[in-house]
């Protein structure tokens, strides 16, 4: 029955629900250097639609859906990814609408679907809306600018922030002075593709109803949503049993949705919101099922007529009874013809009108060569038929090479469902790690008691408190705010080592409790979570297209028509030598002419021709590679990435908590005036307890420690002093605190100043620095420590000596590096002394220090110079400017998000022996890469020539046509199995690579 859809006229309105303010996104983003000629500003009535196509097989059958978009009147842009069957299209809505763009896919041969906007988890509204975006069609920084400052000149828009690997923008707005609609308006003037992800005013969902078993179930569940208050409009698909709901978050949240639903269907019906990942999965398997169905009917067909053609003259009962007549034919005639005009016209339907479409948009690819070889061994044998019926003169019909060439192309494209289905592996174990529901507390209307209520993880709202068990998955980003426990983040981290979770630590959804319950607040819920980031960073990265598969792309473009060329270029030439007389009659079939034999020849070639291996050649490496580098801890953002990192020549690491451990310890403490140990202490801590940088916070934490050494009570307190100096006990008050970039703070203290830096910092102030003090700096730089100076008074009072723990693997992974290949450089802020003594600890010979952090990008350029690529590998704010200037940026997890942003790699666990396993892992995808394009050029290069007879002069071996299909199929498993070989890799043993022997 066809879906229902009703519009419902809104009877009241109710109080908004309260809710929290959903927290600042964390952006794991990619910042593309590539295709910047390409972001020239677009018309601005321009709007950009996703299309899921179905039955692309190769990247001609890309190009060809290409071409028949760009042909639209109107279109300005189309861009297809094969492996992802999807289609990105911007168009001039004022000249053509969504459903010609899906006709005009269908016309070229391939199934269209025009993608709806994702169904997310949300939150409800409040006085200002922080609303998540999906924007499309942005290639470039410059993209990303021109969204940026279109959506920060909108009235009423407070903030607005765009990542382009996510192709997410995250919108604060006013809704009485803008709505979430004018901004999608706003973003698709600009040209680009705008929907609505999720928002705390969203007000769409698609649910899965379980409980309709009849007609009347239905119509109940429509009575049931046309009474509910808030709902604007519905549509349920009775086939599928999916609701789509549009209601008004006034009146209505997601989870009063669903249990007024459930509550007043007493129970008989249950609702569960749909997961986009779960809903695309089952696509996917639908066209590899239907793919499967017409192989499996196409080859129960084609046996028969095969073993008619080879067995059957074999066994004389059954082959008497074929060669009874029938009319003008012979009974096995009539049933070849029969069979064979099934497979050729209805399970080969699809390959006609494929070609069809593409010739009608002037275009080609894969369906117009097999359509050609069919269609010509086909009616050749329906033609052979009727001449000998009328002239008696019997040639011989190959009605079993159409039949098995269909069977052959068809069981090539149901493995390619299958294999790509595989390289999407890595998603869909991340999908599987987020937890299906939550135990939600909720208090009663007194707040005295707490009960606890089983809710869809999906339905959860920053602000929830949630219990979970031992044994269960976190269901959300959040706090824990009772309970301890261990937590296995192993799935982030890569560490299997469990981490304790106490109240104030922080979870991560989809970690597992293992131990003891705990409560945790929801901070960060649906695409904000760390595991929603990770799996849209994979998913994206899939998706990109690395500058290698270009070429393929332009070669398969080309491909088709030469390949026609060629093959009516072997028909005339064998059958013109045939009339000529350039090789003897001896070498044709028994009853056959110089025709048939050339025609065999011919299309042997056609068909084992395709280019569909060399358009899956790159992609697949790309998705396979990416799934591998996520499964280990390594975010790869592109195939680009992958593609510079394999060519990486210099890597430049940051020092501080990069290759350092980023806990700076105060190691020695020397006072040079009379002032007391415990007095001297007491100054620098006030004086640093107002910065934010992590050498204060180890002074700070030096001087608590001596203080309150043997004083429990006194410790806890000043942890709450730390974060509320003005209720201190022991700091000073301070006045005018300033920090210095650079050189470090200054403030005052009773009326005098204090200087906390370096020497720069005196010595600007006036501050002189005696023979013995600067000794003691150089002893402390000299053993990898930096000496910080502190002046009270225009006078120099004491030394401070803090070390940063080098990073255990940091030497190691150093020399790992140099075995490679590869060149290493160190750049810090810090001083010369303390950065040689790191360096020559780690084994780096190559130092730039006391630079500032917009240098960090000049050093990065200086190695560039030569055409060199350049690898920076940071984690501090301070180093995006180096991340984004390098070839390949690499940020540590644990950095700041700012960091994350600007790299090419995200290295999740935060440990060097990473940076080994991005560059080892790079060059093996481009290695198997390589080896795709042999695997798919070799069955053209040495089997175009069989096929065309070049050897059968000498050798008499001929390539049937069913037997070239066979290897056309063969080439394009091959390739994708090569790629799938990929998922078998293994991280690189630092002790292989160093080439020690362990005993």
């Amino acid at each position: 029955m066809a879906p229902s859809f009703r519009d419902v006229q809104l009877t009241s309105t109710l109080g908004a629900n309260a809710g929290d303010d959903l927290e600042e996104v964390r952006l794991l983003d990619a910042y593309e250097k590539d295709d910047v000629e390409n972001s020239g500003k677009l018309a601005e009535n321009l709007k950009r639609i996703q299309v899921r196509v179905t039955g692309m097989t190769c990247a001609a059958c890309s190009n060809s859906v290409e071409q028949a978009l760009m042909s639209v009147n109107g279109v300005v842009k189309a861009s297809v990814a094969l492996l992802q069957n999807k289609a990105d299209v911007a168009f001039d809505t004022s000249l053509v609408n969504d459903e010609d763009i899906k006709n005009a896919v269908e016309d070229s041969g391939f199934e269209a679907e025009i993608l709806p906007e994702p169904s997310i988890s949300h939150t409800k509204s409040h006085k200002t809306l922080l609303g998540q975006f999906s924007i499309g069609g942005m290639t470039c920084a410059a993209c990303v600018n021109s969204v940026e400052g279109i959506l920060r000149k909108l009235p009423g828009v407070k903030r607005a922030v765009v990542a382009l690997a996510t192709s997410l923008g995250e919108v604060e707005y006013d809704p009485t002075a803008i709505t979430k609609n004018d901004i999608v308006s706003a973003i698709e003037d600009a040209g680009f593709e705008a929907s609505l992800v999720q928002s705390s005013e969203q007000d769409k969902m698609i649910l899965e109803v379980t409980g309709i078993s009849s007609e009347l179930d239905a119509q109940v569940l429509e009575g049931i949503l046309s009474n509910l208050r808030g709902v604007r409009q519905f549509r349920f698909d009775r086939i599928s049993s999916e609701l789509e709901v549009l209601f008004d978050t006034e009146v209505l949240g997601s989870r009063s949705l669903i249990d007024g639903i459930e509550g007043e269907s007493f129970g008989k019906f249950k609702l569960l919101v749909k997961n986009p990942y779960t809903r695309m999965a089952s696509k996917d398997f639908e066209e590899s099922s239907k793919m499967f169905r017409l192989f499996t009917a196409s080859l129960f067909l084609s046996i028969p007529v095969f073993l008619m053609r080879f067995v059957c003259p074999s066994i004389p009962l059954l082959y008497s009874l074929l060669l009874r007549r029938c009319g003008p034919f012979q009974m096995g005639d009539w049933l070849k013809w029969a069979l064979v005009t099934i497979v050729q016209f209805v399970i080969g339907k699809r390959f006609y009108v494929a070609a069809g479409r593409a010739l009608r948009n002037g275009s080609t690819n894969m369906d117009v060569l097999v359509a050609l070889g069919t269609s010509a061994s086909y009616f050749y044998s329906v033609y052979a038929l009727l001449y000998g019926a009328v002239t008696g003169f019997w040639s011989p019909t190959y009605f079993e090479t159409s039949a098995m060439l269909i069977t052959f192309v068809l069981l090539g494209k149901y493995l390619e469902t299958l294999a790509k289905g595989k390289t999407s592996d890595a998603i869909k174990k991340l999908v599987e790690l987020a937890p299906a529901t939550a135990l939600l507390l909720v208090k009663d209307k007194g707040g005295n008691n707490t009960r606890e209520r089983e809710i869809d993880a999906l339905l959860i709202q920053p602000g929830d408190i949630l219990k979970v068990l031992p044994g269960t998955k976190i269901p959300a980003d959040g706090m824990a705010v009772w309970g301890s426990s261990y937590v296995n983040e192993s799935m982030v981290t890569g560490e299997s080592a469990p981490v304790l979770k106490e109240v104030n630590s922080s979870v991560i959804g989809g970690t597992m409790n293992l131990h003891g319950a705990l409560h945790i607040q929801a901070t960060k819920v649906g695409s904000d979570t760390v595991l929603s980031q990770i799996i849209c960073l994979v998913e994206t990265a899939q998706m990109s297209k690395a500058p290698i598969q270009k070429f393929a792309d332009y070669v398969a473009s080309i491909f088709v028509p030469t390949v026609v060329v060629m093959s009516l270029l072997t028909l005339f030439g064998w059958y013109i030598g045939g009339v000529l007389g350039a090789y003897p009659e001896q070498w044709l079939p028994e009853n056959g002419n110089y025709f048939v034999f050339a025609l065999m020849f011919s299309i042997s070639v056609v068909v084992i021709a395709c280019p569909c291996a060399l358009g899956l050649a790159t992609p697949t490496a790309v998705m396979v590679s990416t799934g591998v580098g996520a499964n280990n801890g390594v975010l790869i953002k592109g195939g680009d990435a992958l593609e510079r990192a394999q060519m990486v020549k210099y890597i430049v690491f940051d020092k501080t908590g990069t290759l350092t451990q980023g806990k700076a310890t105060v190691t020695t403490a020397k006072v040079f005036s009379g002032m007391d140990r415990g007095e001297f202490l007491t100054l620098v801590a006030s004086a640093e307890a107002s910065s934010e940088h992590p050498l204060a916070k180890a002074i700070l934490e030096y001087a608590r420690h001596f203080h309150f050494f043997d004083e429990p009570s006194a410790i806890e307190d000043a942890q709450n002093h730390e974060k509320n100096p003005k209720f201190s006990g022991w700091l000073l008050d301070v006045s005018e605190f300033s920090a210095v970039p650079g050189r470090g703070v200054q403030c005052f203290i009773n009326g005098k100043r204090v200087l906390v830096g370096n020497r720069r910092l005196l010595t600007e102030n006036g501050v002189a620095i005696s023979t013995n003090v600067e000794s003691f700096v150089v002893e402390l730089e000299e053993s990898a420590k930096t000496g910080i100076l502190v002046a009270y008074d225009i006078a120099l009072i004491g030394v401070l000596g803090v070390a940063d723990p080098l990073k255990r693997e940091a030497a190691v992974v150093v020399e790992g590096l140099r075995k490679m290949g590869v060149r290493t450089v160190m750049v810090t802020g810090d001083n010369w002394r303390t950065a040689q003594a790191v360096a020559k600890e780690v084994g780096i010979q190559d130092v730039r220090a006391e630079v500032m952090p917009a240098g960090k990008a000049e050093v990065i350029h200086s190695f560039q110079k030569d055409g060199s690529v350049v690898a920076m590998v940071g984690d501090g704010i301070n180093d995006s400017p180096a991340l984004a200037a390098a070839d390949v940026g690499m940020a540590i997890g644990a950095g700041t998000d700012i960091a994350i942003e600007a790299a090419d790699y995200v290295l999740m666990r935060s440990n060097l022996e990473d940076v080994i396993t991005a560059i080892d892992l790079s060059r093996k995808t481009f290695s198997r890469i390589r080896l795709n394009y042999v695997f798919a050029m070799a069955y053209n290069v040495i089997a175009i020539p069989v096929a065309a007879g070049v050897f059968f002069p000498w050798v008499k071996v001929k390539l049937p046509p069913w037997a070239a299909g066979a290897c056309m199929a063969l080439s394009s498993v091959s390739v994708v199995c090569s790629s799938l070989l990929l998922r078998r890799y293994r991280r690189p043993r630092l002790t292989t690579i160093l080439e020690i022997t362990v005993e």
